[in-house]
């Protein structure tokens, strides 16, 4: 793959590769409202799709940060964009275009103060593995094996202005209209902001590794303080193919059930035990070993969930609140997603929109066993998505509601239902994690 010898930092450059890409996607309709006078509407919708996500892409991966973790977050919306979008945007998982050799060295000795052999026997400059915030690189000491994380120079420090950059295309594509909508945008900056603190990720990642190592079939690294600094992780190198990479060559269903089982009794046990959950579900962030253990990665997104949203989220997930209109609607203003000042015309709609919502996406909690390898239920939610997005009726209405909670809640369900659905996953124990 061919490597990065430097990433725009300042505020100017990074609005203007973003500008540049603008103008490209403008071309792209130029050309599809030609493409569809002599073609099927459907046929050049789905090649304007695939340029501008080809163009889109190819900014971000330049541009790295935020502006590309944004791009990942979106690759986990599957039910909301386009797939050409999903399958370009995932390849800001774990598969971006690295910094060159000389560019890591740079950077090693910027953030450590120290060439990366003056710490490690062995460094391998050359990455193995790169995503939105830093990539990973191979070193030993005393013949043990290490993963050394570095991240991506000008990282931290252009958050901000890549969110105001990127801010006008999430109000567009989630109708957010509310005065108070930059809650939920400064929600996103905080959480951007810890993960390019990795001390911070350090002690979160042991916190959890600790707290969950009781868990059947689940592995995590041992970090290294001494080898690590605010911008460079060092952790065990672990051996496995990442989550993604097994599921596409996986026959066996028992493997699938037994990873299946692992992955959702992590999750329900940091939710419910813990009220802290790993809220960066996707295939980048898992490995299965040789062993068929779940290994779990990159702790730097770590949501705290506190009670006053905990308790109403989910009594509002519970089957006789669904079933409870009185009941359904307190939690709903409990939880903001209706408001004091709605019209009775939001409420009819809102009320209405997240009964559907909610009787469908909380159906695995409403029994002991849930299969996740059904393509229905998963059918039925890109069906609804895809519904409410294209909704005139919504869009005339102020969608900025819930708590901000919700972003990081909400991503983590949707992150766990696909990579579920994704290990076709059978006959999950549900409440297992209250054995464990």
């Amino acid at each position: 793959m061919k490597t990065i010898d430097s990433i725009p930092i300042s505020k100017i450059s990074r609005a203007s590769k973003l500008v540049s890409t603008g103008a490209k996607v403008g071309v792209n309709y130029l050309k599809y409202y030609g493409d569809k006078m002599v073609n099927p509407k459907e046929e050049a919708k789905e090649r304007l799709n695939q340029n501008n996500a080809e163009d889109i892409y190819d900014s971000l991966k330049t541009l790295k940060g935020s502006a590309l973790k944004v791009a990942q977050m979106l690759s986990m919306e599957k039910s909301i964009l386009p797939q050409a979008y999903v399958e370009k945007f995932s390849l800001s998982q774990f598969s971006v275009p690295p910094l060159s050799a000389p560019l890591v060295i740079k950077t090693f000795k910027k953030y450590f103060g120290k060439h990366p052999e003056d710490l490690f026997d062995t460094f391998n400059a050359t990455s193995v593995n790169a995503a939105s915030i830093g990539q990973v690189h191979i070193a030993e000491n005393d013949g043990k094996k290490l993963a050394v994380k570095i991240q991506y120079p000008g990282v931290a420090e252009s958050i901000s202005s890549d969110l105001a950059l990127v801010k006008p295309i999430a109000i567009k594509m989630f109708n957010i209209k509310g005065k108070d909508s930059d809650k939920y945008f400064k929600e996103v900056e905080n959480k951007l902001n810890e993960e390019t603190n990795y001390i911070l990720e350090i002690a979160q990642s042991k916190e959890i590794a600790k707290a969950c190592k009781h868990i059947p079939n689940l592995k995590f690294p041992e970090y290294y303080e001494e080898y690590s600094s605010e911008r460079i992780i060092t952790m065990d190198y672990m051996e496995g193919l990442h989550l993604s990479e097994f599921v596409a060559h996986n026959a066996s269903q028992e493997m699938a059930n037994k990873l299946g089982q692992a992955l959702w009794d992590f999750y329900m046990y940091q939710i419910h035990k813990l009220r802290k959950v790993h809220a960066d579900p996707h295939p980048g962030n898992f490995l299965v070993s040789e062993n068929t253990d779940l290994i779990a990665l990159d702790f730097g997104c770590m949501k705290t969930i506190p009670n006053d949203f905990y308790i109403p989220y989910f009594e509002l997930a519970d089957k006789n609140c669904i079933g409870n209109p009185q009941l359904f609607t307190e939690k709903l203003y409990e939880l903001e997603i209706l408001k004091t000042n709605d019209s009775p015309k939001e409420i009819k709609f809102f009320s209405a929109m997240f009964h559907e919502l909610l009787s469908l996406f909380t159906k695995p909690f409403h029994s002991e066993e849930f299969d996740f390898s059904n393509p229905e239920f998963f059918n039925q939610i890109s069906e609804m998505g895809q519904r409410y997005s294209k909704s005139t009726e919504l869009r005339k209405m102020n969608a900025d509601r819930g708590s901000t909670h919700f972003i990081y809640i909400n991503r983590t369900f949707f992150g766990l239902y696909n990579l579920m659905f994704d290990l076709k996953a059978q006959n999950i124990n549900i409440n297992n994690y209250l054995n464990l």
